[in-house]
């Protein structure tokens, strides 16, 4: 292990190693900033790059581009509220108020630091416990797939405020009913399609990101009769620094957020996305009083909490990929085509048959986040600019970007007359005070819950038993249940609560 580890880094710290790290966390950050494009348009593009070099730099660069449009698409999220990215969605929750607020700023310098730590973190991680974990994750099963899923999307209690929980879940459910538009994946009927050839193939996450977060931003900007009640985005940049009592309000989120990243991205299928959201919602479940109230409202726990854990998957997502074979994300699925491509086997031999490949990539990941930091950091005023445009011309920008990045996608006309329908439709629900980020939520977790829902069926005979029967399904069906109780007993612990005067005065 030692000698591999020397291998790798000596790999890592070459000047062609540096080279490339650096030339992929360029690129990555680049198109991670940009809506509509993401690590898996960009590693596409960069493997028939690679094929005339090393495998080892290869990998380097193709790890590079990856954890680097992860971190590099946490400024769209916050800036102007377009997560082109999936795992960056719940960035925007807290960094786009925050930006409001005058400290876009302090906003993309946690950023930049909550990812440097939570990538450094999972590759010490990844370096010490890569075999041990890949047996873990062999250890889940589909039932213990959905109960997983189902834990993530009881995450709603987090999205949701006071007394709006079942509306929360109303969106939820919307999320997931905008999941199974589309071909049937096990009987390859169409649902729901109403005969229309456009839908066949579903709905992209691009379009309804774009859609309820980026787009309606700027309609409702057009649209709002009154720009007293919403000011626009603060054009100051603010302070970048973190006070000592915002350090020590972070350090603990970044520790805790790092771990539950590095353990959701080991599972085969979970990824940065899921993590980013159940960090996200485990934060605002801890936090107490005003804390809890900041929660999307420019909270730096809020921030620092998704932004961590999705660079710490990231990372995690590898331990699959390189000890089993096996890709932990659609990113690491093109990676794997491309070990195939090299003639390597990617799988548990490929430490030993390997090792150069191997240890090159893990002792890259601490090059590429310290590269990354000192990228970010010195650009964050330059980037931070954005702000400053005059609020016609960064609306119209934010819509230029939106249509034409849903465009690119697809070439589908239908998909924008679709996009402007999800947006109008976020426009009535946000004045209805529906929470948009449930919805996403649910439509990102849909199509994994009904296929290991599926899968866990057809295993277990027809039976639901399955929830019950292992261990593991067990306990994360418990903590599900747990997490869905915490709403209601807030809700009973407020009735028994003796209502101030001043609301039994205005009552009567």
């Amino acid at each position: 292990m030692i000698e591999g580890m020397l291998t790798g880094l000596s790999a890592a710290l070459s000047w062609q190693g540096i080279l490339y790290v650096m030339m992929g966390c360029l690129v990555g950050t680049f198109i991670g900033m940009l809506p509509g494009l993401g690590p898996i348009t960009a590693i596409a593009l960069m493997i028939p790059v690679t094929y005339s070099i090393d495998p080892s730099y290869g990998m380097i660069l193709m790890a590079g581009v990856y954890y680097g449009a992860i971190f590099g698409g946490s400024t769209s999220s916050i800036l102007i509220n377009a997560p082109g990215v999936a795992g960056t969605v719940a960035t925007s929750f807290d960094g786009y108020p925050l930006a409001r607020k005058g400290q876009a700023g302090k906003a993309l310098a946690l950023a930049a630091y909550a990812s440097f730590s939570g990538g450094t973190l999972a590759a010490v991680f990844l370096m010490v416990a890569a075999p041990l974990l890949a047996k873990v994750s062999l250890s889940f099963w589909s039932a213990d797939y959905f109960a997983l899923m189902v834990m993530g999307l009881t995450a709603i209690a987090a999205f949701s405020n006071r007394g709006q929980f079942l509306k929360a879940v109303m969106m939820t459910l919307l999320g997931i009913m905008l999941a199974t538009v589309g071909i049937d994946p096990s009987s390859g009927a169409e649902r729901f399609t109403f005969g229309s050839s456009d839908l066949l193939d579903g709905i992209s996450f691009l379009l309804v990101a774009m859609s309820i977060f980026a787009l309606s931003e700027a309609l409702s900007g057009v649209l709002r009769p009154d720009h007293k009640k919403a000011p626009a985005p603060s054009s100051k940049m603010g302070d970048l620094r973190l006070s000592k009592e915002e350090i020590k309000d972070v350090v603990p989120v970044i520790g805790r957020s790092s771990i539950l990243g590095f353990l959701i991205g080991i599972l085969p299928g979970a990824g940065a996305t899921i993590a980013s959201f159940l960090a996200y919602a485990t934060e605002r479940n801890l936090a107490r009083g005003e804390k809890k109230k900041q929660f999307g409202q420019g909270s730096l726990r809020g921030l620092a909490a998704p932004e961590t854990a999705n660079n710490a998957a990231c990372t995690g997502s590898f331990v699959p990929l390189l000890t089993l074979g096996i890709p932990g994300s659609g990113t690491t699925a093109v990676m794997l085509g491309a070990l195939i491509a090299y003639g390597l086997q990617p799988g548990p031999l490929l430490m030993h048959d390997n090792p150069d490949v191997f240890w090159a990539v893990i002792m890259s990941m601490y090059v590429g986040n310290v590269v990354l930091l000192f990228l970010n950091l010195p650009m964050i005023p330059y980037i931070a600019k954005t702000l400053a445009l005059p609020k016609p011309l960064l609306t119209v920008l934010i819509l230029f970007f939106s249509l034409i990045g849903v465009y690119l996608v697809s070439f589908n006309t239908f998909d924008l007359y679709l996009m402007v329908g999800f947006a109008v439709l976020s426009l009535i629900l946000r004045q209805l005070n529906f929470p948009m980020a449930p919805l996403i939520l649910g439509f990102i977790l849909g199509g994994m819950l009904e296929s290991n829902f599926r899968r866990a069926m057809m295993i277990a005979d027809g039976s639901i038993a399955f929830l019950w029967e292992r261990p593991l399904t067990l306990c994360i069906t418990l903590v599900s249940l747990a997490l869905l109780l915490v709403p209601l007993m807030d809700f009973l612990r407020g009735l028994k609560r003796p209502a101030p005067e001043a609301e039994l005065s205005d009552n009567l």
